[in-house]
């Protein structure tokens, strides 16, 4: 077979593609195929409810969380845009068994498939207990709750400051109670003690606390109380964040943690200095005298709100409905915000690097007085023993001035006008030079001669003919004449 035939030498397999009669499945790029693939994914499932454990959790500088849902035999990897992760009401951690709620799409970036993930709850009431359990064996590892760290109580406070809900029945309680046992001034910090957001801002509330002058026009309390109501362990979760602990034990104002019921138990009891099994009870550990208070609960005011909060929340409900229905941005930038994160984080490795390879190069460079002090009395030595020569200046000089001579003569040699001067002429037409007589006849109307004194324009005229010449005869009429 010839070399340049597509087949090799076994006459069956093809070495290059080629298309034959009757042929039309045009080969697709990979960019194609990944977009065909990410369509019939997202056609396919849409959105789906997923089951599993957190793995590999991280979040992005930009916002973006990226994790990966496991079970025993399967992973899948999952992203939260920066949009939908305030919207946790907990922080995710590895080995946490969630419910994941989104959308199945593909990545190119990396051939393969993900979960949008839109809404993330966690699995039952198990699987926030082993959370609960993880997190308070991690803080109390880092001593939060060393019984060494509490502060005995101010036994009369002039000024308590209560963190909790203004409109629920835990402050009535604590204020019915106070004022039934000991007047005391109380300054109430007002806080959502349930749902997206609580947890930061019963953090601020007992920051903020903390932050205030003594004799400041709101002045500092003294005693600190820590409110809420009982509920389930999904209602009291709140108070089971890290920032909510961490702020409760880095208070410099004793705290009073009275969360729940006497049977609930959250973290901040554990961070706090003392514990109370109620409200009430918390308001009775407060000051000296201790009293039963009768909790009341106004149902008809309760119904009233929630008559005039109805339908504020159907509309809210309508348009989110609505809102959910229009294409949103992230879906269109999600391939890009996530081959920016992965960038970014290559960039931030690289730096590391060239950072770490420099400070071994540095590192290797051991200098010192000493051997600066050797280089620097070496490299005086070697310039006291170096002798200059003038010959090592002016010999280049005459090496230079002896090719710039050569050069110029090689100039007068070239140049096209110097033969003027020994009788001959220049023949020129249109500005170009004639140098065969063929080209008389095609040039301009003019010919313009040039010689060493000045130059002369004449008309030629037609060929002449070839003949010999005749000595002292006038010159034929196809010669070229003066003008």
């Amino acid at each position: 077979m010839a070399a340049n035939t597509p087949y090799d030498d076994t006459g069956d397999d093809r070495l290059l593609a080629t298309s034959e009669a009757g042929d039309n499945s045009a080969p697709l790029t990979i960019t194609e195929i990944s977009q065909a693939l990410k369509r019939t994914v997202e056609d396919r499932f849409g959105y789906v409810r997923l089951r599993g454990e957190l793995s590999g959790v991280k979040r992005a500088a930009s916002g973006h969380l990226y994790l990966a849902l496991k079970d025993e035999k399967a992973v899948l990897d999952g992203v939260m845009w920066r949009s939908a992760v305030p919207r946790l009401a907990f922080q995710p951690e590895d080995g946490i068994e969630v419910v994941a709620t989104g959308k199945l799409t593909t990545y190119p970036g990396r051939s393969k498939y993900q979960i949008v993930i839109e809404r993330m709850e966690i699995a039952g009431e198990g699987a926030l207990l082993a959370l609960l359990e993880k997190t308070k064996a991690r803080l109390e590892a880092e001593g939060l709750f060393d019984p060494a760290r509490k502060r005995a109580l101010p036994f009369a406070p002039r000024i308590i400051g209560v963190v909790t809900s203004p409109t629920g029945a835990v402050i009535r309680d604590i204020l019915h109670r106070l004022e039934d046992r000991f007047p005391t001034r109380v300054i109430v910090w007002p806080v959502l003690v349930q749902g997206d957001g609580a947890a930061k801002q019963v953090a601020n509330a007992v920051r903020g606390f903390g932050a205030l002058e003594p004799d400041g026009p709101v002045p500092r309390p003294d005693l600190l109380i820590v409110a809420r109501g009982g509920g389930s362990i999904e209602d009291l979760w709140s108070f089971n964040e890290e920032i909510v602990v961490r702020a409760v034990a880095e208070s410099p104002i004793p705290t009073i943690s009275a969360v729940g019921h006497e049977t609930d138990t959250t973290l901040c009891d554990y961070a706090a200095d003392r514990r109370a099994p109620t409200p009430t009870a918390a308001a009775e550990i407060a000051v000296p005298v201790l009293r039963e208070l009768e909790a009341t609960i106004d149902d008809l005011a309760l119904r009233q709100r929630k008559c005039a909060l109805r339908p504020v929340q159907l509309g809210r409900e309508r348009l989110a409905a609505r809102a959910d229905r229009l294409p949103k941005l992230e879906q269109l930038l999600q391939p890009h915000a996530q081959r920016l994160d992965e960038l970014g984080e290559r960039l931030r490795r690289g730096l590391v690097d060239r950072a770490a390879k420099g400070r071994e190069k540095l590192a290797d460079l051991r200098l010192s007085p000493a051997i600066l002090r050797g280089a620097l009395r070496d490299s005086r030595q070697r310039l006291a023993s170096a002798r200059l020569s003038p010959a090592l200046v002016t010999r280049p000089i005459a090496e230079r001035r002896e090719r710039l001579a050569a050069l110029e003569r090689l100039r007068l040699q070239l140049d096209p006008k110097a033969p003027l001067k020994r009788g001959y002429a220049l023949v020129s037409a249109g500005g170009h030079p004639v140098v065969k007589s063929q080209a008389v006849a095609a040039a301009q109307p003019l010919l313009t001669l040039e010689f060493a004194d000045g130059s002369l324009q004449v008309v030629p005229g037609s060929a002449p003919k070839k003949t010999p010449k005749r000595p002292k005869e006038a010159p034929e009429s196809g010669q070229p004449k003066l003008l």
